[in-house]
């Protein structure tokens, strides 16, 4: 804004300023009672509470920050004589407990089929070697070996060409990356003092059985367990029964015993009804046709679900006889332990 208006803007002059006065110069000082020297008795009291008061401020903030200090200290480390659990291990039990349920679904999923669900492998009848022997898991299934077995395959571990095993490991092509593989090694040498809990793969909440409890289940590796001073050991790459003995030979069928007959093709049985004698060993004359899918075998149970015999699984076109110890009178069912559907499934009766 200008005093000359209607001129061009570069024609025009600065407006003139009203007139003021200057500042008194005590607006801009203290007032006179802040520059007063002399210390009476109540002004000094005064100092000396003020002065008090802070100290007292200032030691409990100490004494705040100390205490604090202090308990996350214990917190970190542990209370002393083992009163309580330092925090690193609380985090590392609870993220190996974690590695250990994913690992029992990625076994389901990858390992169950070849191994058996319990790790049982050929003791089972499976076509895999046992993962659950305390023999070989004392020392021969160790971390460092297991590791490199689903890294690499089998056949390169071992060095032998016919290996079933392939590479799990995505850096070797398999499907599994490297937290994945730590979690199936964490499940193969859990702990069976530890109780763990069975988890959807999908939603990771637990499942609920039938009776409307949790599922759970327990690890393989015993801590407790030591092995005879006088067992063999079990050599590397050893598929074959604990502390590297030979497998029992196998049972012989008397002459004059009956031997039944069942034939697996297109994923069935070709008979659903057998008979036998009771009291009376008898043979199972097996014939499996089918190929690529998976095996099959014979295992007979009880009625309420007991497995009193499980047969070799055959895993590709074969045949083999079964001996089967003397079985009491009763009904019995025969199932493939691979396939186990109505269409493999049959009643045996002992009379």
């Amino acid at each position: 804004m200008t005093d000359q208006p209607g001129r061009e803007p570069e024609q025009r002059l600065p407006a003139r300023r009203p007139s003021s006065e200057a500042a008194p110069a005590d607006r801009f000082s203290a007032p006179a009672s802040a520059h007063a020297r002399a210390l009476t008795p109540d002004r000094a009291a005064s100092i000396v509470r003020q002065s008090a008061s802070a100290r007292w401020v200032g030691f409990l903030a100490v004494c705040v920050v100390v205490l604090f200090t202090i308990a996350y200290y214990f917190y970190e480390v542990g209370l002393p004589f083992g009163a309580s659990t330092p925090r690193l291990d609380q985090e590392a039990a609870v993220q190996q407990v974690t590695s250990v349920e994913r690992g029992y679904n990625l076994y389901q999923a990858n390992c169950a089929r070849c191994h058996g669900p319990g790790g049982q492998g050929t003791n089972g009848g499976y076509v895999a070697p046992p993962l659950n022997d305390q023999m070989k898991l004392f020392d021969h299934l160790s971390a460092a070996y297991l590791k490199n077995v689903l890294s690499v395959g089998g056949r390169y571990v071992c060095g032998n060409p016919t290996s079933l095993m392939p590479v799990w490991a995505d850096t070797g092509g398999g499907p599994l990356n490297y937290i994945q593989i730590q979690a199936l090694i964490a499940f193969i040498r859990a702990p069976s003092t530890q109780e763990f809990i069975i988890r959807n793969p999908s939603l990771n909440e637990p499942v609920i059985g039938a009776d409307g409890k949790v599922e759970t289940f327990k690890g393989w590796v015993d801590p407790s367990f030591k092995p005879d001073p006088a067992a063999t050991p079990v050599p590397a790459c050893w598929s074959g029964s604990a502390g590297g003995a030979s497998a029992a030979p196998g049972e012989t069928l008397p002459a004059d015993a009956p031997v039944l007959k069942i034939t697996a093709e297109g994923i069935a049985y070709d008979v659903k009804e057998l008979s036998v004698a009771a009291g009376k060993p008898f043979g199972i004359d097996f014939v499996q046709k089918d190929a690529g899918v998976g095996g099959h075998n014979v295992e007979i149970r009880k009625q309420d679900g007991t497995t009193i015999f499980k047969g070799a699984v055959l895993n590709d076109p074969g045949e083999t006889t079964y001996v089967i110890p003397a079985l009491d009178a009763g009904t019995y069912t025969f199932i493939c332990s691979i396939h186990p559907i109505p269409g493999m499934t049959g009643t045996l009766t002992v009379k």
